[in-house]
């Protein structure tokens, strides 16, 4: 029984240490994951009126940043190193705040 539990908790330790190095977030999601919600959350806000085209503009520029750094960092040597992988994460990080904050202002399109 202890040899079968020690098995589980070291897979599981192998998991969390090779999660980095697969392209997963703290919460299980891909960097690509990330990139695609964030899209999906800007469309949904150009359709609902929260944000205005200005707004939309502004965020699909960062978020075209943020896929040529991606592609940046992949060409340089197929996968990313820890550094790169953080510094993407950020950026998301931050684009993420930049989203809520535009579809949640007093500004939409339907004024």
């Amino acid at each position: 029984m202890k040899k079968s539990i020690l098995k589980w908790v070291a897979a599981a330790a192998i998991v969390a240490a090779m999660m980095p190095m697969l392209g997963l977030a703290q919460d299980g999601r891909t960097i690509n994951q990330r990139e695609r919600e964030q899209q999906q959350r800007i469309r949904q806000g150009v359709r609902s009126g929260e944000l205005t085209r200005a707004e939309a503009r502004r965020l699909e520029i960062q978020q075209g940043r943020i896929r040529r750094d991606e592609a940046r960092a992949r060409r340089s040597g197929g996968e990313f190193t820890a550094r790169e992988r953080a510094r993407i994460q950020r950026e998301l990080n931050h684009s993420n705040r930049n989203i809520y904050r535009q579809k949640h202002d007093r500004q939409d399109r339907n004024w």
